[in-house]
């Protein structure tokens, strides 16, 4: 039996020392594991940091293209109203020549007595007023003779043709028509032949 416990206690203290040494190797193992862990924690802390100024940076860049798009939005409107409210000006200030014009003639009505004169002052001041609005790009719309449009006129009266060629023709027009850079700005008030 001697040899028996002997044998047992070899045995034992073999498993002892492969314990120990496992142990050993698991404590290598751990602290190893630690260190990688701690390494790796340091890695996502620089990763965490870098990815937080690069938001930084990109939310900064936002709100400052935010905010500049906000005052040109601002700017262009304020643009827009001064251009509506002052558009016409040039509009009117080239017509004041002719409000000139028939201010002269109304003061030469009440004097002159040439009737053949005042009439053609009267005439003049009226094409003067015709180019400017050409000029501006506003033309009459031609309706006598011309086919009945929807588009361009306004039917006011029908009345029988005189002739069959004139049925759904425009026979008078009332009211003259305009148009501004091919654009209907007054329809014409015509009378259509039926």
């Amino acid at each position: 039996m001697d040899k028996k416990n002997g044998q047992e206690t070899a045995e034992s203290c073999e498993k002892e020392k492969q314990e120990e040494l496992i142990n050993e190797t698991n404590l290598q193992e751990e602290t190893e594991d630690a260190e990688t862990s701690a390494d790796s924690c340091d890695n996502m802390t620089e990763d965490f940091d870098k990815l937080k100024k690069q938001f930084d940076e990109l939310n900064d860049s936002y709100l400052r293209l935010m905010a500049e798009f906000d005052n040109y939005r601002k700017r262009t409107l304020k643009e827009k109203a001064e251009l509506i409210k002052s558009g016409g000006e040039s509009v009117l200030k080239n017509l004041l020549p002719v409000v000139d014009d028939f201010e002269r003639a109304l003061q030469n009505i009440r004097t002159a007595e040439d009737l053949k004169a005042i009439s053609d002052g009267i005439e003049l001041i009226y094409n003067k007023f015709i180019s400017y609005l050409s000029q501006e790009g506003v033309k009459a719309i031609e309706a006598v003779g011309k086919p009945f449009d929807t588009e361009h006129f306004e039917a006011i009266a029908t009345i029988p043709a005189p002739e069959e060629n004139l049925k759904g023709k425009v026979i008078d027009c009332v009211q003259t028509g305009y148009l501004m850079h091919e654009k209907v700005i007054r329809h014409a008030k015509v009378v259509v032949g039926e």
